[in-house]
């Protein structure tokens, strides 16, 4: 899932510390790297990458930035959806939708914002969805969202009446699982990078990686971010905000 990648509308939570030009660069980096990783999971397992995008007619944007075996499908709300299903629902049901209307068996979705995304959890959620009956496959993300849901069949329900950006997200998706009867199987949390602190624990991950499955080496955000002085403004960035004091 990934907009078309443009200064002021990409990364926008990074900007500051990064100006809006290196905000962008750094989202390019990031789907460089996650679609350098799909391919290096179909090596092992069979997936077709796509980038679900937005806006319409954008797709050329995206030359030089995805690996070229990159297939894409239009994902920018237009089509529409049932009662209660609003904002990244809509977009997300649409990528489900339109790609299973090509006869793909099952269908995951993943962001934009997770570039160091071990390789083990993208074979793991394909080898689940082709093994199980009726499974959904959920990627959590240490901020209450995820970063991947699949499944077999475009079930409405499970973007109906989400509070999208909140820490909630994954919480009520479980309860739409369990409304529906389906079989949910859970990947290992990661995170997403969308934010000043998320951004500094990607940088100590590049530098030293850390969790229980070896993180995807991310060899284009890495070059970015360590030969240049992101750390460092990031780092003075976090130091100059203001922290909240409580009074009892």
């Amino acid at each position: 899932m990934a907009k078309t990648p443009g200064a002021g509308r990409t990364k926008t939570r990074l900007s500051p510390p990064l100006s809006p030009q290196e905000a962008t660069e750094l989202g390019c980096c990031f789907l460089r790297d996650m679609t350098a990783n799909l391919a290096l999971a179909a090596r092992s397992v069979p997936i077709d990458p796509f980038v679900a995008f937005a806006p319409a007619g954008s797709e050329t944007d995206f030359a030089g930035v995805v690996q070229p075996d990159t297939g894409f499908v239009l994902a920018d709300g237009s089509l529409p959806a049932p009662a209660g299903i609003s904002g990244l629902g809509i977009c997300l049901l649409q990528a489900v939708s339109s790609l299973l209307a090509r006869g793909y068996g099952a269908v995951a979705l993943l962001n934009a914002d997770s570039p160091n995304l071990p390789t083990a959890l993208l074979i793991e959620a394909a080898r689940m969805l082709c093994a199980r009956q009726q499974p959904v496959v959920l990627g959590p993300s240490s901020d209450g969202g995820y970063y991947l849901i699949g499944m077999r069949r475009a079930y409405a329900d499970l973007f109906r009446e989400i509070d999208w950006s909140s820490a909630r997200v994954a919480d009520q998706t479980r309860a739409r699982v369990a409304g529906l009867a389906l079989d949910l199987v859970e990947l290992e949390p990661w995170y997403d990078v969308d934010d000043a602190a998320s951004l500094r624990a990607l940088i100590a991950d590049l530098r030293e990686p850390s969790g229980a499955a070896a993180p995807y080496p991310a060899a284009a955000t890495r070059h970015f971010i360590l030969t240049g002085s992101i750390a460092e403004r990031l780092q003075a960035h976090l130091d100059a905000r203001p922290h909240s004091i409580l009074i009892p």
